[in-house]
């Protein structure tokens, strides 16, 4: 742990804010995937009301929340060109879909919402929105899979000397260990969107449909998890031993198991504010172990962090950069958060009256 620590630097201290950004992007973001999750898979009596709530929920804020994913882009442009090269020449492919995936969620979600009102046109729309939101975060997993096992830093050395554009572009992200991280993912966004509106919803039936929601994902994320873990073991062994015989391991798997735990009673027993506090720690820790688990490699096992950062003066000015841009970022969002949902609290409160 003491060489850990004498070993942190700008290029590190640079690195970690990249990581709180993407970890601000699941916790928000992700939740956001979540809902259009669980509006694909609207069902029952009130299957019209899960879609208003979780519209509710996502409209005045959805496009805010990728304000963490352009902080990440631009951090490792910025910090790290030979990293983003890299991820985006070897990765353009999945990367080209995930963005796709991403303008077309968004627009297919204005467009129900606000730009037809006839019904077969907002069920196409719903439709179209509902998929992407799916596609999304699998795709997400894919990439961050296909990172973590190394083929990617692999396939880079193979760029411009390969004769296959299957061998450098496509087979190192269509894994099983990939898919499987992808499909991880899903769960974990469905599972956060759904602790979440149990505490969105007013009306105690719709809320007990999201907390049924919630315990499935909850079960799905722990499946999904432990085939990763297992697949790591030959596909990403790096990232396996790091999970499992580092030192910091044991700790952060200490902590993650007892914030699952406290989720899922938290849920059975319907303390839902416990829940929500519970599955944040809980997904903010698997993000973080993948992070240490590949350390000091931002693409394992052809480039640190020391290895690709610009030059210092380059990443000086991007702290500073970083330090404005959070005074002015963090308390726009905070008022913008309240202030929607002080509103959706009042329009759920007179629909339930």
């Amino acid at each position: 742990m003491s060489d850990f620590i004498s070993s942190i630097g700008l290029p590190e201290v640079i690195a970690g804010i990249m990581v709180l950004a993407l970890n601000a992007y699941v916790l928000m973001g992700g939740a956001d995937y979540g809902g259009g999750v669980w509006d694909l898979f609207a069902s029952g009596p009130r299957r019209e009301a899960q879609r208003e709530l979780i519209a509710s929920s996502i409209a005045p804020v959805w496009e805010a929340n990728h304000v963490w994913l352009i902080v990440v882009v631009v951090m490792l442009f910025t910090a790290f060109p030979t990293v983003f090269a890299t991820l985006s020449v070897v990765l353009h492919v999945p990367l080209t879909i995930l963005l796709v995936g991403i303008v077309l969620r968004g627009s297919a979600f204005v467009f129900r919402s606000y730009g037809t009102y006839d019904r077969p046109s907002r069920q196409r729309w719903g439709r179209a929105f509902a998929m992407a939101s799916v596609v999304a975060p699998v795709l997400l997993g894919i990439i961050i899979g296909a990172l973590a096992s190394g083929t990617v830093g692999d396939a880079s050395a193979r760029v411009g000397t390969s004769p296959s554009f299957s061998d450098v572009f496509i087979r190192p992200w269509l894994t099983p260990f990939s898919i499987t991280v992808g499909v991880f993912a899903l769960s974990l966004f469905a599972f956060i969107a759904a602790v979440y509106l149990t505490i969105e919803a007013r009306d105690e039936p719709l809320r007990e449909d999201f907390r049924g929601r919630a315990l499935g994902a909850a079960v799905a994320v722990f499946v999904t998890a432990g085939i990763a873990l297992a697949l790591a073991l030959t596909s990403a062994p790096r990232v396996a031993h790091g999970i499992v015989g580092a030192l910091w391991s044991i700790p952060l798997h200490v902590v993650t198991a007892i914030a699952a735990i406290i989720a899922f009673v938290a849920l059975i027993r319907r303390r839902y504010g416990l829940a929500r506090v519970a599955a944040i720690l809980q997904v903010s820790c698997i993000l973080w172990g993948w992070a240490f688990s590949q350390y000091p490699y931002l693409v394992p096992d052809r480039l640190t962090i020391r290895g690709a950062a610009a030059p210092r003066i380059t990443l000086e000015l991007l702290l500073i950069g970083l330090i404005a841009g959070a005074i002015i970022l963090i308390p726009s969002l905070r008022y913008l958060f309240r202030t929607f949902a002080g509103r959706a609290a009042e329009r759920q409160a007179t629909a339930h009256e």
